[in-house]
């Protein structure tokens, strides 16, 4: 068992993403974003089912084109999918990403 203070971790820069990786398994792994004001999460193409759960903040998320707003407490979960993600007041969300069957 492990267990992890979100509200307290901080996390690398999305160029060093692989560091803020929490937990790793075969059939997920747990990772910690966290956006400065006016941050950005390029497009990426995820194979995998991501849930993200905004710890503190809110961001924009665009998952195929589709464009919605998250923010504290609030969840997203989406299937594999194409995903861009920006902020203008800074965000910290943990995200899970849970492979494929």
């Amino acid at each position: 068992m492990k267990i992890f203070d979100l509200k307290t971790m901080t996390a690398f820069p999305y160029t060093e993403r692989g560091k803020n990786v929490l937990y790793k398994a075969d059939e997920f792994k747990a990772r910690i974003i966290q956006l400065p004001p006016g941050g950005e999460m390029p497009t990426c193409e995820m194979a995998s089912h991501v849930v993200f759960f905004v710890v503190k903040g809110s961001a924009e998320v665009n998952v195929d084109g589709e464009v919605a707003k998250i923010s504290d407490g609030q969840l997203l979960v989406t299937p594999p999918a194409t995903l861009s993600m920006k902020t203008t007041g800074g965000v910290k969300i943990a995200a899970i990403q849970i492979e494929k069957d």
